[in-house]
């Protein structure tokens, strides 16, 4: 007996799917903001001449690359309070996990730009006298920037899809909501059916702006 596919009882609940969406999307932004800036730091840290800058970066980066993603949320969310004595709701736990998790990732995106460019260009420039900013701004980054730009969206998906790990703290994003909407109306063929489109459409469009960011750096270059 064949399945009989019915989107009816989903496409009547498509407001809590929205909503997941749109939660989806918020802690997603708000973890790249927050990872870029993780990630920069360490990859200065990482960069840096000094051994004793160095080495605790890279113990950071080498943790969050070799641990589950799930740790993080769990660990954030059940453990960190226990140890600080404080409650946090399931929206700045997912974001704690996600920004340093991917801001680990983002460091090493960073520095192999930076170190993507070829010695002779920092010699050069130094020769004709450039200050350290004058190089980064004019010669380093312009050049790296664009090679960062594809690793970087690759790991900005990966932050995307990791997403989905917050509704095990029953925070309400797309995934979240589809247990919900499942839960009601047990069709999880159609349902979840339903999220792999979203996230399918949420991606494809990420990825379009992505190629329109690339194109606009090159020609900046």
């Amino acid at each position: 007996m064949s399945y009989q596919w019915d989107f009816t009882p989903v496409l009547t609940r498509w407001p809590m799917l929205l909503d997941g969406l749109l939660n989806t999307v918020k802690i997603a932004a708000i973890a790249i903001v927050f990872g870029v800036l993780v990630g920069l730091v360490l990859a200065l840290l990482r960069l840096s001449p000094r051994r004793i800058l160095r080495l605790p970066a890279a113990i950071f980066v080498e943790f969050y690359r070799n641990t589950p993603p799930i740790v993080h949320f769990f660990w954030f969310f059940y453990a960190l309070p226990v140890v600080l004595n404080i409650s946090l709701d399931p929206l700045v736990a997912a974001v704690l996990a996600l920004s340093t998790q991917s801001g680990a990732f983002y460091a090493e995106v960073f520095r192999g730009g930076i170190r993507s460019i070829e010695r002779g260009q920092w010699e050069g420039a130094k020769a004709l006298g450039m200050t350290h900013t004058q190089l980064m701004r004019r010669i380093v980054v312009p050049q790296a920037a664009t090679r960062m730009v594809a690793p970087f969206v690759e790991r900005s998906f990966e932050l995307i899809k990791t997403t989905a790990l917050a509704s095990t703290l029953a925070y309400g994003e797309l995934l979240y909501q589809a247990m919900m909407v499942n839960s009601e109306t047990f069709r999880p063929l159609e349902v979840y059916t339903a999220v792999a489109l979203l996230y399918l459409v949420l991606l494809v469009s990420c990825s379009a702006l992505a190629r329109v960011a690339e194109a606009r750096l090159t020609a900046y270059r």
